[in-house]
């Protein structure tokens, strides 16, 4: 780690990579940076030292424009047309289970090449 001119550390700590690239936040790092699992989300920039800066997202930096955009579309059809508002049709439930059916996702292996 490069050494960064006049900054102060508050919490050190360090994770491994896991064979898929993965790796756990450390409890103290969590602590500081107020992190829920499963709710929050963290930024990371790498400065031009080549050491990389971890920080707390933002939640209006979280914001997906395109979906926050279409689910407003959304809502707002189905205000001006509710009785447009249908329950899924069975055979095309039966025609997205067949497009899935036999795929295999397994966590715990390496990623390929491709999907690096």
């Amino acid at each position: 780690m490069h050494a960064l001119p006049n900054v102060e550390f508050e919490v050190g700590a360090e994770s491994k990579l896991t064979s898929r690239s993965q790796t756990t936040i450390p409890t103290s790092v969590r602590k500081a940076l107020k992190l829920k699992p499963g709710h929050d989300s963290i930024a990371y920039k790498i400065l031009s030292s080549g050491d990389v800066l971890i920080s707390r997202k933002n939640s209006e930096e979280e914001k997906d424009l395109v979906m926050e955009s279409f689910l407003d579309f959304l809502a707002k059809d189905i205000r001006r047309h509710p009785g447009q508002v249908q329950q899924l049709d069975e055979q095309l439930i039966n025609q997205a289970k067949s497009l899935i059916a036999g795929i295999d996702i397994d966590l715990s292996n390496p990623l390929s090449a491709d999907d690096e």
